[in-house]
């Protein structure tokens, strides 16, 4: 007994209790809950997820902002201030720091609650049976006790025991690592079990339905699921793109510059001996004017902005970082189902192995797509929409499911005088498992010899070439008490002849994978079909084919070998899901940015590996569950589209690190070079800060900003070694007209240390807030237009900065008006300051154009 109880034991640390002591209710108990008592359990259980995103309130989610170092120091410095009687810095440090987090708190919940939105209208949902009645949910609505339907495809929504089942293989590699599926039946859970792939009469949630279809009562959900439990360890955050990774690094290099600037500042103002809490909060406020605060809200909200866009377009953004991975694509590898075609498959050839018309095919085609109870393909549908065949007469007994390396599918069936297994599949697969075929007219199965392998071969190519996807049909005799079909009976079949397949080509194809092209992105054909069949299809629509690579031919190369291959191939041909993976691989190692387009179970993987994964609207939820973004139509022209939108957005973001890394980096590097000749601050620190948020109110409407054809024409990365170069160019011509203000200051205008300080807060906003209208575009800026909210907002900050010194408001920062004889030569500065940017900018791309 003690071993019995220690074993039971080690069974509940994989297994939930629930399921040792669960007892299966009778499969009669299918009716479901009540309407009623579904909004009840939920409220009691609360939604199907792993934890509730919206548990923080909002004002804990404003408080968190506060975490950052630098708002802290800030708030320190202002405490400071009070303490030493400092009333006035106190007040406008506080009113600083609470606009700055205020904006950024504002723009990025806004953005995020926008995001949110569109994620749920393509969430996954669960088909349970309510009210008696079977219907769609979404998976955060399921609760305990309701019954749901599972069919191959679907994405398991909760942890449950299996009431009925058939031929039910799932996918569990999430929880238990194992690759291969598990068959899944009603019942108890055996005494022995100790694992939790043991569990044969329960089905987890985040599982994958392989084949076969189910019913389950659901037992547990959310957090208290097998997978809720390692949540964490399996749903964290995805890798970041590599544009996170370039923001990041951005970030990085601003800080250290930061970091060196502001210790060299505290350094020289020591040795100068200035005042220690005027010299602290200069340095603090020095930190804040050179870190890109307002980098996480544009790019948040320039994202957002960028699905909200796409949305329009019919394209959902589950990702918000995949926007710009989209745009940096410049290889898309897709199916030619959908994409190069409509759809809309039709049977039109049943043919025995001689050529020739036969019902005796289209009944054993028919035969085997009604009974298989698999994830049915659009070829299974065609078969079963092209005529009613009576099948009454026929009980099925078993299945062997199709997988992707067998491909094929096979069905035992009954008749009542006998059993025959039925199969179906890729041609060559299924004409090299035949020892026999027949003949209309002749009772007699013919054997398979290399003459007649060789006719049915042409056969078969003939099809293919004139445009048809070809399955073969096969079946044989098997003993009346043959029970269990497995793959081992797939074997010594009689061949019966050819389905063939015609799925139109798509008029619009074409075209949209010419204008991908001149947009620069490469499309790549990766599908399971023939070669043939594929150069048909694209010889109907004029698409060049540049290079074939066939399933066979990977198998046989290595990575090395591939990556060489895939770069000049567009076809590749007869694929199973592991080599697609391994191509979408190969072009990634060769630094393409990859993106996949695909619908199905075998999928996913691909889906995963891609820099940016894509699918539609009808895909099954395995795939939509992987995929970053949503097609609401399967059409090219709707993703180049994204492509282009996700380009802006991409191009907004630029703008806003371009002026961190040259006018505003370039004031405040002039601001610690003014501490070793001055012997007062060169600007007092709340007046920094005011310089900052005016300045980060400036920017604001940069997501709002057009973004010119230039820059869409060709797919872009974040290169680190671009911007400190563009950097290392614009910067230095701020900080020469800062110095020249310096000396217009000191020696044309013998201003004192309050007007000195006025001037050059003056200066610094008006340069540093203009310059955006040369940086914004590549080109004329009288030619491109900035957004008239981008404008306005500009010119009301250069109009605040010019007149502020004369208000009340001014003299608490303390500021003075100055003469008149400054605006003329301030204006003047401006004029020749934006001259020389624009000269500078068009040499720095022509030099960059190449790369860039």
């Amino acid at each position: 007994m003690k071993k019995s109880s220690a074993k039971r034991k080690a069974a509940t640390e994989d297994i939930p209790n629930w399921w040792l002591i669960q007892q299966v209710k009778p499969t009669s108990d299918t009716t479901g809950l009540s309407s009623t008592e579904a909004r009840l359990r939920l409220a009691k259980f609360g939604p199907n997820l792993f934890r509730d995103h919206q548990q923080r309130s909002l004002i804990l989610q404003f408080l968190a902002r506060f975490k950052n170092p630098l708002v802290i120091l800030l708030l320190v410095a202002s405490a400071i201030s009070a303490f030493t009687g400092e009333m006035t810095n106190f007040v406008i440090i506080t009113v600083m720091v609470l606009l700055s987090v205020t904006l950024d708190f504002v723009q990025e919940h806004r953005a995020g609650k926008a995001a949110e939105s569109l994620r749920h209208s393509v969430s996954v949902r669960a088909r349970v049976i309510r009210d008696g009645k079977v219907i769609d949910v979404p998976v955060t609505e399921v609760v305990p006790g309701d019954i749901t339907v599972l069919s191959a495809g679907d994405m398991v929504p909760a942890d449950g025991l299996v009431l009925e089942a058939q031929d039910l293989f799932v996918k569990q590699a999430l929880l238990t690592g194992e690759s291969y599926p598990v068959e899944k039946h009603p019942g108890v859970l055996a005494a022995d079990a100790t694992e939790l792939q043991d569990a044969t009469n329960a089905v987890f949630m985040g599982t994958t339905v392989i084949s076969g279809s189910a019913k389950m009562r659901v037992v547990k959900t959310g957090t208290g699921t097998a997978i809720g439990g390692i949540a964490d360890s399996l749903t964290g955050q995805p890798p970041p793109t590599a544009f996170e990774i370039g923001t990041h690094r951005f970030g990085l290099l601003i800080m250290r510059l930061t970091i060196l600037l502001v210790l060299f500042v505290l350094l020289v103002n020591a040795f100068m001996h200035k005042p220690w809490l005027d010299s602290f909060l200069f340095a603090v406020a020095l930190a804040v004017g050179l870190t890109p605060e307002l980098l996480p809200m544009v790019v948040s909200v320039t994202l957002s902005r960028g699905a909200m866009h796409m949305a329009k377009k019919r394209v959902i953004v589950k990702r918000l970082a995949s926007i710009q991975n989209l745009g940096s694509m410049d290889v898309l590898c897709t199916d030619k189902t959908g994409t190069l075609t409509e759809a809309k498959i039709r049977l039109e050839q049943h043919v025995d192995p001689q050529g020739q018309p036969s019902e005796r095919v289209l009944e054993l085609a028919y035969l085997n797509s009604f009974f298989e109870t698999g994830l049915k393909s659009p070829l299974d549908d065609a078969i079963l929409a092209h005529e009613d065949i009576d099948v009454s007469a026929w009980k099925k007994i078993d299945e062997v499911p199709f997988d992707f390396e067998r491909r094929r599918v096979s069905v035992l069936l009954d008749k009542g005088n006998g059993r025959i297994l039925v199969v179906k599949g890729a041609s060559e697969e299924i004409i090299g498992l035949c020892t026999h075929y027949e003949e209309q007219g002749n009772a007699d199965q013919i054997p398979l010899d290399k003459a007649s392998r060789e006719r049915i071969h042409a056969e078969h190519i003939g099809l293919e070439k004139e445009g048809f996807r070809v399955l073969g049909i096969a079946w044989r005799t098997v003993p009346q008490d043959h029970s269990d079909a497995v793959i081992g009976d797939e074997s010594d079949l009689v061949f019966a002849g050819f389905a063939g397949f015609l799925d139109p080509p798509k008029a619009s194809a074409g075209t949209a994978l010419a204008a991908l092209k001149e947009w620069g992105v490469a499309v790549k054909i990766v599908t399971g079909d023939s070669e043939l069949v594929t150069q048909h299809v694209c010889a109907e629509l004029n698409i060049p084919v540049t290079g074939i690579l066939t399933g066979k031919d990977i198998a046989q190369m290595d990575d090395s070998a591939l990556r060489i291959k895939v770069e000049t191939a567009n076809l590749f041909c007869r694929v199973n899901p592991s080599q697609k993976d391994r191509v979408i691989l190969a072009l990634k190692a060769r630094g393409h940015v990859v993106g996949y387009m695909g619908d199905g179970i075998n999928d996913a993987p691909s889906l995963h590996s891609a820099d940016v994964g894509i699918s539609v609207d009808s895909a099954v939820d395995v795939a939509k569950e992987a995929a970053d973004m949503i097609l609401l139509d399967q059409d090219l022209n709707v993703l180049l589209d994204g492509v282009l939108e996700g380009r802006r957005t991409f191009g907004n973001i630029m703008k806003y690190i371009m002026m961190g890394t040259s006018s505003n980096f370039g004031n405040m590097f002039s601001m610690a070079g003014a501490a070793l000749f001055l012997p007062f601050l060169p600007m007092l620190p709340t007046q920094i800060l005011l310089n900052n948020i005016l300045y980060d109110l400036s920017e604001v409407p940069i997501p709002l900003d057009e973004v010119d054809q230039e820059e869409l024409r060709k797919p872009r990365v974040l290169d680190m070694n671009f911007i400190r170069n563009f950097m290392l160019v614009i910067g230095p011509i701020s900080s020469i007209f800062d110095f020249l203000t310096f000396y217009v200051m000191l020696v044309v205008l013998k201003a004192n240390e309050t007007l000195f300080q006025t001037g050059w807060f003056v200066e610094s906003l008006c340069t540093q807030v203009l310059v955006i209208f040369v940086i914004r575009t590549r080109g004329n800026p009288f030619k491109s237009r900035a957004h008239p909210i981008l404008v306005a907002t500009s010119l009301t900050v250069v109009a605040i900065a010019a007149a502020l010194p004369f208000t009340p408001i001014g003299t608490y920062f303390g500021f003075v008006p100055p003469p008149a004889q400054f605006y003329a030569i301030l204006a003047a500065m401006v004029v020749v300051y934006l001259a020389i940017v624009e000269v500078a900018k068009r040499v720095f791309y022509r030099l960059h154009r190449e790369t860039h």
